[in-house]
């Protein structure tokens, strides 16, 4: 076989482990997983409700358009229905825009650590990888922007940013912005931009009218709780989708989804009762890491990056074992951190004590006691 050359030298996503696979190895009865950033909370009962009143049919193919979703969308966040573009979720928007910018011969650049698959889907079409290293958890726009020149197609900020949950203010975005290329397309990725609580973050969504080179992209997975359904959106102006859409591939966003999705943007009560026991949540951690004078950076997203001070895949294994399913920082770029997802007021309290005791064992410290 004639493989790409670059496919050879990439391994597969590597996604959080399952539930059922932990309970067996470990002979347990009960796991908590705290690993995908996934809202605890689950999702709208109004997307339950239309899932009930609306079930499409198995044998036929979804709308490929996404009419009512795009009607629904379009009408909430008052942009023209000609200016979205949707995936399964916001992954499958990455990998078309990269497919329909990136090639030997440009370049991309990318923070670093930051979402994987912005240098997957560059090295898979072979375009020159040019990462700049994040200043104090947060994107180094400066340098970013000096690594730009005339073969640099795409620039990808992710704000807030995975694993970090440091954001980009408004007046630095603006900023850079203003200076970058319009031959080169910036997005930015908001996955968790319902999270978010900074004063000083920007209205993306209005910056797509005045930079015409910027796209945005959100995704239904993190707290609207769709995850499992896959359904993302990117906005910008319509030359840019219109660009984008022959590399779209035909009925990437499944009927359930469509469906699930378009209730879910509809029930904002529940985002802003998520939101609020989001931050209340974070809350627990941060009292966590003062009382044990841990490190970390004070996040805009449903999850927290720790300094646990020891190795971060020797902390993820004792929690494991105790039933809690994190991220080790290892394969993030922090081999000493760990990236938990907020959960439930239990579930933070169960994982916090057992990290309390991981600690104790590696720093004879006091166990938490909330």
């Amino acid at each position: 076989m004639r493989w790409k050359k670059q496919l050879l030298t990439l391994t597969p996503y590597q996604p959080g482990k399952s539930i059922e696979s932990v309970k067996k190895q470990y002979n347990l009865d009960k796991i908590v997983k705290l690993a995908s950033n996934e809202n605890p909370l689950g999702c709208s009962n109004k997307v339950h409700s239309a899932l009930q009143h609306n079930q499409p049919g198995f044998a036929i193919y979804p709308d490929g358009y996404m009419t009512s979703l795009r009607e629904t969308v379009a009408s909430f966040l008052k942009v023209s229905q000609d200016e979205l573009i949707f995936g399964n979720g916001s992954d499958n928007l990455i990998q078309i825009i990269s497919r329909s910018l990136l090639h030997p011969g440009a370049n991309t650049v990318m923070a670093t650590p930051s979402f994987s698959q912005y240098k997957h889907n560059a090295v898979l079409e072979g375009a020159e990888i040019r990462e700049i290293p994040l200043l104090d958890g947060q994107h180094d726009l400066e340098k970013m922007y000096a690594s730009i020149d005339d073969k640099t197609n795409v620039v990808w900020v992710c704000s807030p940013n995975n694993p970090t949950g440091t954001y980009v203010s408004d007046s630095n975005l603006i900023s850079f912005l203003n200076r970058v290329p319009s031959h080169v397309l910036v997005v930015l990725d908001e996955a968790y931009y319902e999270y978010v609580v900074a004063d000083d973050y920007y209205d993306s969504i209005e910056l797509t009218r005045t930079y015409p080179n910027l796209i945005v992209l959100r995704t239904f997975s993190k707290i609207y709780g769709l995850a499992s359904l896959r359904v993302g959106y990117g906005v910008a102006n319509k030359e840019i989708i219109q660009a984008l859409e022959p590399a779209r591939e035909p009925f990437n966003v499944n009927s359930f989804g469509q469906v699930a999705a378009q209730a879910a943007i509809l029930d904002q009560e529940f985002v802003q009762d998520c939101k609020e026991k989001n931050r209340q949540g974070l809350t627990q951690f941060y009292n966590f890491c003062e009382q044990y004078k841990l490190s970390y950076y004070p996040s805009q997203t449903n999850f927290i990056l720790i300094d646990i001070n020891a190795d971060a895949d020797q902390g993820f294994q004792f929690l494991l074992e105790k039933g809690y399913i994190v991220r080790s920082g290892k394969a993030l770029g922090f081999p000493t951190s760990l990236r938990i997802t907020v959960g439930t007021v239990e579930q933070n309290y169960g994982v916090l004590k057992a990290l309390g005791e991981f600690l104790a064992e590696q720093h004879s410290v006091q166990h938490f006691e909330n």
